[in-house]
């Protein structure tokens, strides 16, 4: 097992003290696991590793991760950490065994290991109610998690450097560079999302979302990095087909986990879908006992 620096993140993002004792909690946890041999599994991430650099432990593609136990089922419980929406994420970071910090996964990646603790936790069978497309009715179907597809990362993508693309929008012709947004990134979004809120009323109470996602991903707009050159891009310069074509290649090329099943067939009126995406609810982490 690494040491305990192995999983923090980098001094520049100015730990709390809360942080650090909950890394330290972390660490102490892994290799208590690692001493008792308590079972664990080796997770395949569907980025393959190619978005992190050298040197990252989630370069290997591949995450380690134990069984749930009833310690992990106190998280699940936790009311403190639900009203939060911290809940998956402390969750997630109990189960994993590799030495990663976890905010640098990407969203699929995290996606995935999020998939994985429920299989670790209460089994790959899962119940869904599906509407159908063609007549509404409401089909009960049981899914099997471990044959969820990956969206892998692309591998004949024009790549930078890990996790950096390049993309020449179809309009403008401006070459932006962007990176596919990892767990951190998300947690600060979220963030400015939301003290943004407080001064929507001022701001006609616009939505910001949109831009405020492409202003983090965004890394350069023709070669330039600095950060008021692209926002103001971003808020001015940025034709709405270019932003189109821009997400919607950011989407091939990120990723993921698709969920969604194969061969759909409605117990109502036979209608046929040969995929068809579903929606987790709350039964995805607590099932009815």
């Amino acid at each position: 097992m690494s040491n305990v620096s192995d999983g923090y993140p980098k001094q520049d993002n100015k730990l709390s003290d809360e942080q650090v004792k909950q890394l330290a909690i972390q660490n102490m946890q892994r290799q208590e696991i690692k001493n008792s041999n308590f079972p664990t599994e080796m997770i395949s991430l569907p980025s393959k590793g190619l978005v992190y650099p050298e040197g990252n432990p989630l370069r290997s593609g591949m995450v380690e991760m134990k069984y749930m136990t009833a310690r992990e089922e106190d998280i699940l419980t936790s009311q403190n950490l639900i009203r939060q929406g911290l809940v998956l994420n402390k969750l997630m970071q109990s189960m994993i065994v590799s030495p990663i910090n976890f905010n640098d996964l990407v969203i699929g990646d995290k996606n995935a290991i999020m998939v994985a603790a429920r299989v670790l936790g209460y089994g790959k069978d899962y119940i869904v109610n599906v509407t159908c497309p063609s007549c509404n009715h409401k089909n009960r179907i049981e899914i099997d998690l471990t044959t969820l597809p990956n969206v892998e990362i692309s591998e004949t993508a024009v790549s930078i450097s890990p996790g950096v693309f390049e993309f020449t929008l179809p309009q403008s012709k401006r070459v932006i560079n962007f990176k596919i947004l990892s767990t951190g990134d998300d947690i600060r979004i979220t963030k400015e999302l939301e003290a943004s809120k407080k001064s929507n009323k001022i701001s006609g109470g616009v939505d910001r979302e949109l831009t405020t996602r492409l202003k983090a991903l965004i890394v350069s707009v023709d070669e330039n990095s600095d950060r008021k050159y692209i926002d103001n891009f971003v808020d001015n310069e940025f034709f709405a087909m270019d932003s189109r074509a821009l997400r919607t290649y950011i989407k091939e090329v990120t990723p993921d986990v698709k969920f969604e099943f194969n061969n759909f067939s409605c117990t109502e009126c036979d209608h046929e879908e040969e995929a068809l995406v579903f929606g987790i609810d709350t039964g995805f982490f607590w099932p009815k006992s």
